[in-house]
């Protein structure tokens, strides 16, 4: 904006005479009271001291005038002015007791003093209405601030916003409309998320009103303010006057920017998401050009390997063979399954059917390796409120990970109840035990990321999805998964889910 045009015009801050003239009505009122009792009470004083003079007289009347301006403002103190010079004219002029006045000079000194209460009461009106002005200003500065600070640090809708804006107007009603779009197909969304689906009126699109019987067109309003070519704030309750018509559209110019900061919002997740889903894509296709041919290529290498003519293998390599293609089976089946529910953590897309499971339920169809098991859970487990079908995968996938990087240990399962959560509601735990090597401290946290193997090791085979699919699968039940280390080594894995509710008290 450069410096010849300021943002409010110098003319708007221009006093009219009529300006300087109206106070609020009880000042005026009292004014013109004073306007008559002042100067009377001047002459009577005056007439019952023997050495007062004209002068003098006169200096005690053009005071009481400037106690009536500041008092009344203009026309308070012009009608003490006259109704002064009219009592030192009958009382304190020649000849006393006449409106008549002998001497010439008596007639100017009365001139002056007229024009110089008029003078000061102009001065005066003018510094009350610059006063006035000052406090509005003030007012209007202080809740611009406000509401600045407000959306700066809030998180508020724009319903809320409205109320804010409502109150502080002092407004019936206020409703924010924006065009429902332009001949090119351009809506006003690309300002900003709208709050809710707005109903359609007369070309603009009601997104959101505070108050009671809020307007929905520009007929039904008592005034309407434009932030932009996209949005207009329609007021309610009364005509706004020029100082509040510069704060709405203050307010407006706010209420824009706060969605467009939205908008902003909306496009970092909706880049963050793209950028995960592109790293997951990426890891998926090097997990598929590595990880899920190797199991394919022991398949395909047992499966020629036994249908060569002429070679008739001992029973025992027919059955290591057949070993092999059941084993890389059952883990291109795991790798495929969590794949599969990678996918739809990452699209959002789990929808968990719950309904009270015990943990023993889900227990058998988990577990690869019975004979590495041991089963340390409570008979009297109260159960917990789940999707069996994604419990049974977060299970499977936390005793297969136990079991792979303990080998040759038992893996123990044990559950404890009455454990409080986040929230103080009380949760049923599930601990799934190893005596493996265990994890360092600051890799626990890393290990629930996808494709994260511990020391990024291939050796044990897997891509790094197991914890990562059964954290996102507990986190969509509203439960939680964390690790810990084990009393004399290796890691112990805790997932926490909501008791049922018969079992809450």
């Amino acid at each position: 904006m450069s410096e010849r045009t300021p943002f409010f015009p110098a003319r708007e801050h221009r006093l009219r005479l009529g300006e300087l003239g109206v106070l609020d009505r009880r000042r005026t009122v009292v004014g013109f009271v004073l306007a008559v009792l002042i100067p009377a009470a001047i002459e009577v004083v005056a007439t019952r001291t023997a050495h007062a003079n004209f002068s003098l007289v006169m200096l005690a009347q053009l005071a009481g005038a400037v106690v009536v301006a500041l008092v009344g403002g203009l026309w308070p103190a012009v009608a003490a002015a006259v109704t002064a010079t009219l009592a030192l004219n009958w009382f304190s002029t020649h000849p006393v007791g006449s409106f008549s006045i002998a001497d010439p000079q008596a007639v100017a000194e009365l001139a002056v003093f007229l024009a110089i209460s008029v003078a000061v009461g102009l001065a005066v009106g003018a510094s009350v209405r610059r006063y006035e002005q000052a406090i509005r200003a003030a007012a209007e500065a202080d809740a611009m601030s406000e509401l600045a600070l407000g959306i700066l640090g809030s998180t508020a809708d724009t319903e809320e916003f409205l109320e804010r804006v409502r109150t502080t107007l002092g407004l019936r009603a206020v409703s924010l409309l924006a065009r429902a779009a332009d001949d090119a197909g351009h809506t006003p969304s690309s300002a900003g998320p709208p709050a809710r689906r707005g109903r359609e009126a007369s070309g603009w699109t009601v997104l959101a009103t505070a108050g009671d019987a809020p307007p929905v067109t520009h007929a039904a309003a008592d005034d309407a303010v434009a932030p932009d070519g996209w949005y207009t704030l329609l007021a309610a309750g009364r005509r706004l006057d020029a100082g509040e018509r510069r704060m709405m559209q203050a307010f407006g110019a706010y209420l824009v920017a706060m969605r467009q900061r939205g908008q902003l919002a909306l496009s970092r997740e909706d880049n963050r998401r793209l950028e995960e889903g592109n790293r997951i894509r990426t890891s998926i296709l090097r997990a598929v050009s590595h990880d899920l041919r190797t199991p394919l290529a022991g398949i395909k290498l047992s499966v020629s390997s036994l249908r060569q003519p002429g070679i008739a293998f001992a029973p025992e390599e027919e059955t290591e063979l057949l070993a092999t293609i059941e084993d890389y089976t059952d883990r291109l089946a795991l790798l495929v399954d969590n794949l599969l529910d990678m996918s739809r953590i990452t699209a959002d897309t789990v929808r968990p059917l719950l309904r009270p499971v015990a943990w023993r339920d889900v227990i058998p169809a988990a577990v690869t390796a019975p004979d590495r098991l041991v089963d340390l859970i409570p008979a009297n487990a109260p159960p917990v409120r789940a999707d069996p079908v994604l419990l049974e995968r977060v299970v499977a996938n936390l005793v297969e990970n136990a079991l792979r990087y303990a080998p040759g240990e038992l893996v123990e399962l044990t559950a404890r109840s009455g454990v409080p959560g986040p929230d103080g509601t009380p949760t049923g735990q599930l601990l799934v035990v190893d005596h493996g090597a265990g994890v360092p401290p600051e890799d626990i946290l890393a290990m629930f990321r996808p494709f994260q193997r511990l020391d990024d090791a291939p050796a044990h085979g897997g891509i790094g999805l197991g914890l990562a699919v059964a954290k996102g699968f507990i986190e969509a039940m509203g439960g939680r998964i964390e690790a810990e280390e084990t009393p004399g080594g290796g890691l112990t894995m805790l997932v926490s889910l909501p008791l049922s509710e018969g079992n809450q008290a």
